[in-house]
This record gives structure tokens, C-alpha cells and sequence, in this order.
């Protein structure tokens, strides 16, 4: 057998549904509102054949550009001979989740500007930075009795 060259090349287990999860679509995907800027997951759906991105983008993050009817143009990086190029893709919605990646940097904004808010009002200088974990600080541990063990003398045995 030759080597097949084809657009579906080995997607056999990247594009099959999991189990108890085949069938019809879900209304899911049909319902969800997506908008200019929104952030998205590229999920392939191998049971919508119209509109499904190449197998490369199959699990990668882009952004969204434009909304059409059914489809979504995604703007996706690609690593081409060493430089990052921006791809835009249009994918039908079916082949999409919304994503996210944003929901910690998110929360961690919300939290910062409440901590900030509290600090302005006593009057404070709060530093927000992350900090990488440090070293646990060096301690003296004493115990109550010191035990030695000796081993056992070697013996030959011929």
C-alpha cells in the first residue's frame, strides 16, 4: 500500500466522537453567541462535513474576526519555518466552543481592582505583582532524644 496523501489523513481517533456522545448535533452549538474578539477552541465535529478547518487547526485557540451566518472567521497563529504567521480561517460554528483560556486572567483583574479600590480608600501602596514560589526559609529542628542505630557486625559466611 502507497502512502495516502489525502485531506483526512489520519483523523481516525482525532475526529471521533466520544463515547456516548455521537449522534446528532447538539442545540448547543446552534445557541451560543459568539462576538468580534471572542476567544475560541477549535473542536472538529466530524459528523458536520460543511465548513471543517484542516486538520492542523484541530485543537488549537484563535480569536474571532468576523461572524457571518453560520460561519466564523478565526484568526489562528501557525508556526511556519521558524515565524509565528496569523491564519484566518472560517469555520461553521458546529466546529467551535468558546474558550477558556481568558477566565484566570479574568478573575485575577476583578480581584486586583477590588484589592486596589480597598487600598485607595485606607490610603495604602498595595504591590500586586505575581511572585514566583521561593525557597521554604531554613529552620534548626532539635529533638526530644537522639536515637543511634548501630548495624549489625558482618559475618563471613564460609
Amino acid at each position: 500500500m502507497t502512502h495516502c496523501k489525502g485531506l483526512r489523513r489520519r483523523t481516525r481517533s482525532m475526529f471521533s466522537q466520544p463515547f456516548r456522545y455521537k449522534g446528532a448535533i447538539r442545540i448547543k452549538n446552534y445557541l451560543t453567541v459568539f462576538k468580534v474578539g471572542d476567544y475560541v477552541d477549535i473542536k472538529v465535529d466530524a459528523s458536520q462535513h460543511k465548513g471543517m478547518p484542516f486538520k492542523f487547526y484541530h485543537g488549537r485557540t484563535g480569536r474571532v474576526f468576523n461572524v457571518n451566518k453560520r460561519a466564523l472567521g478565526v484568526a489562528v497563529n501557525k508556526l511556519v519555518n521558524g515565524r509565528i504567521i496569523e491564519k484566518r480561517i472560517h469555520i461553521r460554528t458546529e466546529h467551535v466552543r468558546k474558550s477558556k483560556c481568558r477566565e484566570d486572567f479574568l478573575t485575577r483583574v476583578k480581584k486586583n481592582d477590588n484589592l486596589k479600590r480597598e487600598a485607595k480608600a485606607k490610603g495604602e501602596i498595595i504591590d500586586l505583582r505575581r511572585k514566583a514560589v521561593q525557597p521554604k526559609e531554613a529552620e534548626v529542628i532539635k529533638p526530644e532524644a537522639i536515637i543511634y542505630q548501630n548495624s549489625k557486625l558482618f559475618k563471613e559466611l564460609f
